[in-house]
């Protein structure tokens, strides 16, 4: 299985609408911890070391 970045979330201006909305009021440092804690249940849930090396090196090269 290979990295997909191609846009697949339905709706995604609602979902950055919900991931905005979660953060509000919060922190900086509470917006952080919440980032890190989503970060590691969607690697979790994905599972696959491959893609999540994957995933890391597409961030990281932006």
């Amino acid at each position: 299985m290979i990295l997909n970045t191609d846009p697949n979330i339905p709706d995604p201006d609602g979902f950055y609408d919900e991931l905005l909305a979660t953060h509000q009021g919060l922190t900086k440092d509470q917006s952080d911890a919440l980032n890190a804690r989503l970060i590691l249940i969607l690697a979790n849930h994905v599972g696959d070391r491959d893609i999540l090396r994957a995933a890391l090196e597409a961030a990281q090269n932006g």
